[in-house]
């Protein structure tokens, strides 16, 4: 028994000794495997002001609208037809006086150029890839991306005279 104990201890350092520590150098080809990092995809710096609040009135956006002059005077029947659009199409995802699925459209022409803003209602998804504030909000509102309700231009327009009545 005692002889057993003894050849199995023996037995036991030796594979202890046979596996520890040495490094052998290969020649040739060799496999570099620390893991490179994808800078492709890395979360963007977060700004301190969130893009619902963030303030982009020089941005004019992606989409068919390129320039728009609005009228020193609010147009009342346009507004109230916008008005009417907005409760049948937005009001959803987006309330006056909070945050909801979408962000608040009180205050948005201080914080978006008009363009931005038809920009965003006509072609919705365009805006989330190609600009930046649009992508912002994408990630701000959880990924809740905003629904294209197929408006036209004067439909759009409508609601962004309903937007400066606010």
């Amino acid at each position: 028994m005692k002889i057993n104990k003894s050849i199995y201890s023996i037995l036991f350092a030796v594979l202890l000794l046979g596996c520890g520590g040495k490094e052998e150098k290969k020649e040739g080809f060799s496999v570099d495997r620390a893991k490179e990092v994808d800078k492709t995809f890395e979360t963007p710096v977060v700004d301190e002001v969130p893009a619902s609040q963030r303030v982009t009135l020089d941005e004019k956006g992606v989409g068919p609208i390129k320039d728009i002059t609005l009228d020193p005077e609010i147009d009342p029947e346009m507004a109230a037809a916008g008005e009417a659009l907005f409760k049948t199409n937005c009001t959803a995802c987006h309330k006056l006086d909070k945050r909801f699925i979408g962000p608040s459209p009180r205050g948005i022409m201080e914080r978006r150029s008009p363009e931005w803003i038809m920009n965003m209602i006509l072609d919705p998804k365009l805006m989330t890839e190609q600009d930046r504030c649009a992508k912002d909000l994408l990630i701000e509102f959880n990924g809740a991306a905003m629904a294209n309700q197929n408006l036209t231009v004067e439909e759009t327009r409508s609601i962004l005279e309903y937007f400066r009545t606010l």
